[in-house]
Order: structure tokens, then sequence, then C-alpha cells
């Protein structure tokens, strides 16, 4: 029985590629694509986060697949994930600090639109009820919680502790440091330095950015979370 070029593994975290190892890279991306124009009614309108296993992509083709994903389907690639147990021990993490942070003692609020020029600084964890423009900057020694859009800076544990997170309803950052960490956005034309591979942005979608093997990994977070807060 010859071997399938590409397998689609679904799990709660997303979608698992298998790829063929020695299949020329062209020819495995017109499988990519046929195999999800085939599966179009069952991921339709989805929104995932994508790993792959089986073989070694370079970042270039990591992209020209979510292209070949994208342009040919209603699916929109929200991340790449290396393994789903990477995602499990993320969500694991941000849960125990979520849950630390959630506390009336460790969180600071602020209402309002953080505009151009404006700065903010907590001593605790910050939770900003409203947008962070771009030229805006909040500062935290916990975790920052933007229940708007998140556009400007962000810097959370200011006192070093990488364990803290940044999460946004919008993340579109210009900036975000956890402890001594910095991440860019890929939207801009400065070189990547930090971020891990943050392929698309939806406009609404919830994203968390936290520290993992020395990068600023940034991934899905589900609304119910933030709105339970």
């Amino acid at each position: 029985m010859q071997k399938q070029p590409v397998i689609i593994k679904s799990s709660k975290n997303g979608i698992n590629l298998v790829l063929d190892e020695a299949l020329p890279f062209d020819t495995l991306l017109e499988e990519i694509r046929h195999k999800f124009v085939e599966s179009e009614k069952f991921f339709k309108n989805a929104k995932i986060a994508i790993s792959f296993e089986g073989r070694a992509l370079s970042e270039d083709e990591q992209y020209a697949v979510i292209d070949a994903i994208q342009q040919n389907t209603t699916i929109s690639i929200v991340c790449i994930m290396d393994h789903d147990d990477l995602m499990d021990e993320v969500l694991q993490r941000r849960m125990g600090t979520y849950v630390e942070m959630h506390s009336p003692q460790t969180g600071q609020f602020y209402k309002g639109t953080l505009r151009s020029g404006q700065q903010f600084e907590s001593e605790t964890s910050l939770i900003v009820l409203g947008d962070v423009n771009p030229g805006a900057k909040v500062i935290a020694k916990g975790n920052i919680v933007v229940l708007g859009a998140l556009k400007g800076t962000a810097y959370a544990g200011a006192d070093g502790d990488s364990s803290c997170f940044v999460a946004a309803l919008e993340m579109n950052p210009v900036q975000i440091k956890i402890g001594d960490y910095i991440g860019r956005s890929a939207d801009r034309k400065e070189p990547v330095r930090g971020f891990r591979k943050k392929v698309k942005e939806e406009a609404g979608e919830p994203q968390i950015a936290t520290v993992y093997e020395q990068q600023i990994l940034i991934e899905p977070i589900s609304s119910g979370l933030l709105k339970n807060m």
C-alpha cells in the first residue's frame, strides 16, 4: 500500500500535517492544496493552529504551505505550533498564571483607551478595559490583559519575570516584552526577533503571548477565558 504524501490529523488544538519527507516540495505543495480543497466542507471558515510532522520545512516553505491553504479554502491559519504537547504545556502554564492574576489583590484595572504618547505602569498585573493604540505603552510587573486591541507596546514581567504573559482580544502589537525577551510585530518592516512564527492575525481573535524556549510565542486563546474575568 502506497503511503499518502499528506495526512491531516485533527486535534483539540488545531491540525497536524504529516508530510512525506522524500517528495519534491513543489509536488508536495500541490498535494497539500488538493487535500485541503477536498476537505473544505469539514474545515469551512475554521480558524485553526497548524503544526508539521515527518518533514523539516524551512520558514519560506511553511509560509508557502499556509498560503496554499488560505488561498484555496476558507480556512484561516492563526499560528504555527511545533507540536501539540507544546500547546498543552503553554495552556497549562497560562491557566496557572491566570488564576493567580485573577485575585483582586494582584491585579489593577485601567479603563479607557491609551493613545499615542501615553504610558501606564502597574506594580502588579494589569487589565486594560480598552485599546492600546500605536505609540502607547503599558508596563506591568505582572501579567497584562488588554480587553480590546493591543497595537502599541506591552511590557509584562517588568522585574524580569519571564513567566508572565500578555493577552489581548486583538493582538497586533508594535512590540511585546516579557521579562528580558522582546518580540516585534511580523507586520513591521524590521526583521522579526523573538516572536515564534505568528502567521496571521484576525481582528477580534483573542491571542496570548508567553515565553517558551527563549522566544515569545503567540497563540490563540479562547474568548471564554477573557469574558469570565
